[in-house]
């Protein structure tokens, strides 16, 4: 397994890579980097976890409808990605997690 050195949202990061995939993980670092930023810079979440998790949410919820995310415009407005309500999927989750496991 070979290690290959990435950057997300300005934070180093040593990833265990496949022969051969460099390529692919470089093209999924790039996503997720691409949305996390799209995340932050639109200034309503500053948590860089609360930020993780939305944007697995977001390229989870692109990957189940069959969609493309490279082709895909990033938008961090649930109504633009016809997504489900995020603010109310982060309290469903801070719910379920209880006072100790908030987010932020």
């Amino acid at each position: 397994m070979k290690q290959m050195e990435v950057t997300i949202m300005g934070q180093s990061y040593l990833l265990g890579c496949p022969e051969g995939g460099e390529a692919a993980l470089g093209q999924a670092v790039s996503q997720v980097d691409k949305e996390m930023c799209a995340i932050r810079d639109s200034g309503r979440v500053k948590a860089r976890e609360r930020i993780a998790v939305l944007a697995a949410l977001n390229l989870a919820y692109q990957l189940a409808e069959g969609g493309n995310t490279a082709t895909k415009p990033v938008s961090t407005n649930p109504i633009d990605n016809n997504l489900p309500d995020l603010a109310g999927l982060m309290r469903r989750l801070d719910e379920a997690l209880g006072h100790d496991g908030h987010l932020i």
